[in-house]
């Protein structure tokens, strides 16, 4: 038991990426209001209401007027930059069981938005809404375990902990969660069988191809069966072959486990094979195929 004290302190303490693609960030510092701290109005006063629920399509994730601007910075020696606005007054709807891609160009917010909808950071204006949960209201520690409980996220790159193996990278978020080791090794391995690496369970992450490492990845954000996955270019840092193979695992885990997906690509022919295509230009989202509430 001490030594898996010391993991998931480790685990926990890594900071920055890393440990927010298990839920598991150093909230304190990822989740930073910029520059304003609505936590002291309620929900009537921001305009915001709870999502109604037993409609026929149910809706995941809601943001609601979400704006993101990062303030001006200036510098001693003349140099920085102003203010810079990503989106303003976005409105955004992700039904349970889509696979939603959205696109854009380098620089036009769609990582940002990402963090956003996994409370790994703070809107300037606007709130999401993960079924009756606002985002806004979180506090940093509340915010942790969203992201642990709620969320499964992949990043670009795979951020494993290289001293430990893939079957204990796996369980990580589940003994983060308490869940005795045991039955956290036991649902590790069975993701692991569902990535098609039940036979690499006892290799360290230095030991596994660029492939499979985001394999171990993908399972880890899925081990505590997630409201959400969202993934961040997961196959950004893969060669062509390597990435299709990829793309068609998470397209299968997503049917066979009835997921409800959102993914960041810059590659359209993956965005053209999900459900949903959200283009972000110019600080708007446009809907290439809005979904159907009847």
């Amino acid at each position: 038991m001490a030594d898996d004290g010391k993991k998931i302190r480790r685990f926990l303490h890594l900071g920055g990426k890393g440990a927010a693609a298990s839920g598991q960030a150093a909230a304190s510092e990822q989740v930073a209001s910029p520059g304003q701290d609505d936590s002291s109005l309620n929900d009537a006063e921001r305009g915001l209401e709870p999502l109604p629920i037993g409609r026929e399509r149910m809706v995941v994730m809601r943001a609601v007027g979400l704006t993101k601007v990062y303030e001006a910075i200036s510098d001693s020696d003349g140099t920085g930059r102003g203010a810079l606005e990503l989106f303003r007054e976005l409105d955004l709807k992700i039904f349970g069981g889509e696979m939603v891609a959205i696109v854009g160009e380098s620089g036009a917010g769609k990582s940002t938005l990402l963090h956003l909808l996994a409370a790994l950071d703070r809107p300037s204006a606007g709130d999401v809404w993960c079924g009756e949960s606002r985002l806004g209201g979180f506090t940093a520690r509340e915010a942790a375990e969203f992201r642990n409980r709620d969320v499964g996220y992949v990043w670009q790159f795979h951020y494993l902990l290289p001293e430990f193996s893939a079957l204990e990278n796996v369980a990580m978020p589940l003994l983060a969660q308490g869940m005795g080791r045991a039955s956290a090794l036991e649902k590790a391995r069975f993701w692991l069988g569902e990535v098609g690496l039940g036979d690499r369970t006892a290799n360290r992450s230095g030991e596994l191809s660029g492939g499979e490492q985001q394999r171990v990845s993908l399972a880890r954000a899925l081990v505590t069966e997630p409201k959400i996955l969202l993934a961040d270019e997961p196959t950004g840092d893969l060669d062509g072959k390597t990435a299709e193979a990829v793309f068609q695992l998470i397209r299968r885990l997503h049917a066979a486990h009835g997921l409800t997906s959102v993914l960041v690509t810059h590659n359209l022919e993956f965005a053209a094979r999900c459900d949903r295509v959200l283009r972000l230009r110019d600080g708007r989202l446009v809907d290439s195929n809005p979904p159907t509430t009847g």
